[in-house]
């Protein structure tokens, strides 16, 4: 059996983008840190920064330095 293809640093951005957008990710909730989220998708905390900068760029996330990753508050009239 092959092993499983590691996801691209987008393609984790959009997964957790998804999250975000369901709600499993409220805003103003903390994201799991760096090393969490390299150890769950099976990446480096290089690859996870790419994510991050990403996220924000959506618009998505906010950081607050040495306290961690945030979810942004949703605009109004978007669920």
């Amino acid at each position: 059996m092959a092993p499983a293809r590691r996801m691209t640093f987008q393609q984790i951005a959009d997964d957790l983008a998804s999250r975000i957008e369901v709600g499993e990710y409220p805003p103003h909730t903390e994201l799991p840190s760096t090393r969490q989220l390299a150890d769950l998708y099976s990446v480096s905390a290089g690859t996870i920064d790419k994510v991050h900068i990403i996220l924000r760029e959506r618009g998505l996330t906010y950081g607050i330095p040495g306290r961690g990753v945030f979810v942004e508050d949703r605009p109004e009239g978007v669920s």
